[in-house]
């Protein structure tokens, strides 16, 4: 899970004073990045209007793209600090290596979960041979302080449990949902689901109102507290909310976010979750000259160098400088 930006920001995150404590419809537009050579994902967060939904701190969704005569995913090794990587495919596979030693191919609705705590690299790219479509989405948990510097591991759930009602199938992801709870590790009262909508479907799920949440919309049509949500949009639903009404016009797949409000302010620069921006210089500046990253072994082809730091001191709380 790569931010490859090569103009990424420092940007402040976290902290109550961004959480809208009543229900909202606020729906996120996203933007458009380059992954790698082949793959162009929508980042739904950091966005403009909303940085975190609960310890929620990035959100890719890609594809379904035909890789069919392409390499597909190549994400040279890379670092990353302070923070978890959640894997979450629809259609195609993702080998990771990483360096704890660590090589797993993730298929869909299987949770890839890798725990940076205080540093690890890691590589991921679509195995040869490929399936044609590649469809999917790349998140990131920020690791309250109290954690964040924990030895970093990765973990592979194949069998994560079902919450299930007429015309709904919720794969819990991470956290729990109406009582069902995912086998990965977790450091804050978090949930994500994968949510699958039969056409015509008209359900309610269960929520904690001390949550806030998001919807990620990954394929068909489906209206989320009667507001429509396209693939590659987001809709901020804020707190406050005991159920969710979803209504499908079509097969849709949602997944969905949510968490406690993150009471910490962070600072997110290409692939490191920190708390300071000269805490931030000094992990890009190990990357660069020492192996407090480890290496990754098998990949076929260099890492990447990290990007210059924008020299601009962060000023304003909450500013994208």
């Amino acid at each position: 899970m790569s931010n490859l930006d090569r103009q990424a920001a420092l940007t402040v995150c976290g902290g109550r004073g961004f959480v809208v404590a009543e229900p909202v419809r606020e729906l996120l537009s996203p933007r458009r990045v380059q992954l790698g050579e082949s793959t162009e994902v929508r980042r739904l967060l950091p966005n403009l209007g909303r940085r975190m939904i609960g310890a929620w701190a990035f959100v890719d969704h890609y594809g379904p793209d035909d890789i069919a005569d392409e390499p597909g995913m190549q994400v040279p090794p890379h670092p990353h600090t302070g923070l978890q990587t959640v894997s979450w495919l629809h259609e195609g596979e993702v080998l990771h290596r990483d360096s704890t030693g660590s090589l797993q191919t993730v298929r869909p609705r299987e949770l890839g979960l890798m725990t940076s705590g205080r540093a690890i690299s890691h590589s991921e790219e679509s195995p040869r041979p490929h399936a044609r479509l590649l469809h999917g989405a790349q998140l990131w948990v920020a690791l309250p302080d109290a954690h964040r510097h924990v030895e970093p591991h990765f973990e592979h759930h194949a069998d994560l449990p079902r919450v299930t009602a007429p015309g709904l199938t919720a794969t819990v992801i991470l956290g729990s949902l109406d009582g069902a709870a995912s086998p990965g590790t977790t450091y804050s009262p978090l949930v994500g689901a994968d949510l699958a909508l039969a056409a015509g479907t008209e359900t309610a799920l269960p929520l904690e109102p001390d949550f806030e949440y998001a919807v990620l919309a990954m394929s068909g049509e489906a209206e989320v507290d009667g507001v429509p949500v396209l693939p590659g949009s987001m809709l901020y639903l804020g707190c406050g909310r005991t159920e969710l009404p979803l209504r499908a016009v079509s097969d849709a797949g949602l997944m969905l976010l949510g968490g406690e409000p993150f009471e910490e302010e962070i600072v997110m620069w290409w692939n490191f979750v920190g708390r300071t921006d000269e805490e931030i210089r000094e992990a890009r500046e190990q990357w660069m000259t020492s192996d407090r990253f480890g290496e990754v072994k098998g990949y076929d082809g260099g890492r990447l160098d990290a990007p210059e730091v924008p020299p601009t001191p962060l000023k304003a709380r909450g500013r994208v400088r």
